[in-house]
């Protein structure tokens, strides 16, 4: 089969290779611009990493075991919440409807609303820069010479090389999120966003969690973060080895039995691996098409998301962008453009991010080191929240805010937010970022009484003076 078209009235043809959030982001921009497109996907399933396996499965998880916390330790001793009963399988069937359902609305349906996108089963290859093959899934191949190609395939658990470890039936993720049963005793191989978020749920929901980290907590954030969050984790029962990794692995006798290299031996029902993620770039045959990626196979891309060649621009977690859902959709959607003769940049000076633990984790801009490796000159404030109103309030001051500046031109360039809603506190930070508000700005804005986001007017109060003795929402 052949699909080498000389009509020049034709429309400008786009070939996606991937069905994730970058990928329909682009498709859908692109066809708003008049062209075709066609996406290339041999899993059965559309959609991706994001709605399948990812965000939406790992925030259910999360909530409910949110929910199963709190009926053991609450804030309010006069409120008597009796203990909760876990039925796993019930919790997996309603992650699975949730995820469906989303994957329906926000993908299927969008591809039957919309004529100027072709979906085709099959996996595709480069055969050279302007020329795609695709082994479809029904048998036989496709040839493909489209105008414009987009890479976005996205990433696969990175699994480190473990003696041992293959021959057993360890977790990813994806396991981990949909499992019908909770592990009396899980070990968790990792400690960045997914391992943290992932241990804290299991702990929360009955598991005896220990969590092997090579350095340390989020390691590329502050380290008061990582601290904190480690005091609160292990409050909560979680045991914690830092400067440590897993040396050998063995299951015998429905067990795992591990040996790290600081010497400790340790047994447990499962192992989670959750040591990061790794581009789906091997079997696209990049080499053919001249694509250059990084040393970890990631697809360089510029802010306008073309690679190396030209008519081929690439989104998502198979660059060496940030692996986020949001910047996936964000970089797709600007592809879309480019592809179709736009001109649109992304933008990630004031990325904010969010690790869902209990409190969040969430920061946008620099931290100090940053700016100091920048050769800026800084100044920062960091407000724990047992100054909070709101957090008083609730009877929950675990975490702070640190706001960081310029120090010459007292303009905000980065904040760092520990708190129980962190995640909705950041946005107001970046857009201040963004906006290139000073502290003074910030310290003056109105902010509403008895919410956590007041606590950003106060950490910029912090600069000029001692909050805590200031009145109640003084101005």
């Amino acid at each position: 089969m052949n699909d080498d078209s000389t009509d020049q009235n034709r429309p400008l043809h786009v070939a996606i290779i991937g069905a994730g959030s970058a990928a329909f982001a682009a498709a859908i921009q692109a066809t708003k611009l008049g062209a075709k497109v066609s996406i290339i996907e041999a899993d059965k399933r559309v959609g991706g990493t994001c709605v399948n396996v990812g965000c939406v499965p790992s925030k259910i998880l999360i909530q409910a075991a949110k929910i199963a916390h709190e009926t053991e330790q609450t804030a309010f001793p006069s409120i008597q919440i009796k203990s909760f009963d876990l039925n796993r399988s019930t919790l997996a069937k309603q992650i699975h409807q949730r995820v469906d359902e989303l994957r329906v609305a926000k993908y299927e349906n969008l591809l039957e609303d919309n004529p100027l996108i072709e979906l085709i089963r099959g996996y595709a290859k480069f055969h050279n820069s302007n020329e795609l093959h695709v082994e479809l899934n029904e048998g036989g191949t496709l040839r493909l010479s489209p105008d414009k190609i987009l890479i976005a395939t996205g990433s696969r658990a990175n699994i480190p090389p473990i003696n041992g470890l293959d021959e057993t039936p360890y977790w990813t993720s994806t396991e981990a999120l949909f499992t019908e049963t909770t592990p009396k005793s899980l070990i968790v191989i990792g400690a960045s966003v997914v391992a943290l978020e992932i241990a804290q749920a299991f702990l929360r929901l009955g598991s005896f969690v220990t969590l092997i980290a090579r350095t340390t907590l989020l390691s590329n954030e502050d380290s008061a973060i990582g601290e904190l969050l480690m005091a609160t984790l292990q409050t909560e029962g979680m045991k914690v080895l830092t400067h440590s990794e897993l040396e050998s692995v063995c299951y015998i006798n429905n067990q795992f039995k591990c040996t790290t290299t600081t010497g400790d031996e340790l047994e447990s029902e499962q192992i989670l691996v959750a040591t990061g993620r790794q581009a789906n770039t091997h079997q696209l045959n990049l080499q053919a098409a001249n694509v250059d990626t990084d040393h970890q196979g990631r697809i360089i891309v510029g802010n306008d998301l073309q690679t190396s060649q030209e008519n081929v621009y690439a989104a998502g977690d198979c660059t060496q962008l940030p692996q986020f859902v949001y910047v996936a959709a964000a970089a797709g959607t600007r592809a879309g453009k480019n592809m179709v003769g736009g001109h649109a940049v992304l933008d990630l000076t004031t990325l904010p991010t969010v690790v869902f633990t209990d409190p969040q984790v969430a920061t946008v801009g620099l931290t100090v080191k940053q700016a100091q490796e920048q050769g800026i000159p800084v100044i920062s404030r960091k407000l724990d929240l047992e100054h909070v109103p709101r957090a008083l309030a609730n009877f929950n001051t675990t975490g702070f805010i640190q706001l960081v500046a310029n120090e010459s031109t007292e303009q905000l360039i980065g904040a760092q937010i520990v708190a129980d809603v962190a995640g909705e506190m950041i946005q107001t930070a970046a857009i201040a970022v963004a906006q290139k508000m000073t502290i003074t700005d910030l310290a003056d804005t109105l902010f509403p009484y008895l919410t956590q986001v007041e606590g950003l007017k106060l950490c910029a109060q912090t600069f000029s003076q001692d909050v805590s003795q200031l009145s109640c929402c003084a101005g």
